[in-house]
């Protein structure tokens, strides 16, 4: 099974609500971060987002051959689990806010934190998709955008969007997990 740029687009925006909440959190934080530093924060969570899934893909191939009878059913199960994990963070309590997220240690803990969904789909998606590398340049350039307007956002609002869309982010890995077991069965 290919996967749509449609359905990319749809895997990458329920991806990067962690991403998007992180980022409103992070320009709440810093709110007089300028054009540059948004840039390079939003990069780096991009190529996490990015880098992740091609490094469960990758794992995912090496062992298809020996569950591929069951390949949907492990895409499925860690998508929702994934995505129960994305609604289960959104109603958990927030974390300090007293870190620099301009800081690059920071940033790399914030693109590696946000990006351990993104490995778990990678790896599903060995089992359903030969091809991911759209899926993966599209998974990066949301990400950045997602990133970029979340700082944005965070600049300018008390920051009351980061949780419903994490759970929006989960309903949507929930759809896509579905969508795999309908096209299997």
């Amino acid at each position: 099974m290919e996967i749509s740029l449609f359905w990319s687009f749809l895997l990458a925006l329920g991806l990067c609500f962690d991403t998007f909440a992180v980022s409103v959190s992070s320009g709440i934080i810093c709110n007089k971060i300028t054009f540059r530093q948004g840039c390079r924060f939003s990069f780096v969570m991009a190529v996490f987002q990015g880098a992740m899934p091609l490094l469960g893909w990758l794992v995912g191939k090496g062992i298809h051959k020996h569950i591929e009878a069951l390949d949907h059913w492990i895409a499925a199960t860690l998508l929702l689990a994934v995505a129960i994990k994305m609604i289960v963070d959104a109603f958990s309590i927030d974390k300090d806010r007293k870190l620099n997220p301009l800081k690059f240690t920071t940033m790399i803990t914030l693109g590696i934190a946000t990006s351990v969904d993104a490995l778990a789909v990678g790896f599903s998606f060995a089992f359903v998709s030969s091809d991911i590398l759209w899926v993966i340049i599209m998974i990066a350039i949301v990400t950045f955008l997602a990133a970029m307007i979340g700082l944005l956002i965070g600049k300018k609002s008390a920051g009351k969007f980061g949780k419903p869309l994490e759970i929006v982010g989960g309903i949507i890995l929930i759809v896509i997990a579905i969508k795999i077991l309908l096209l299997h069965l």
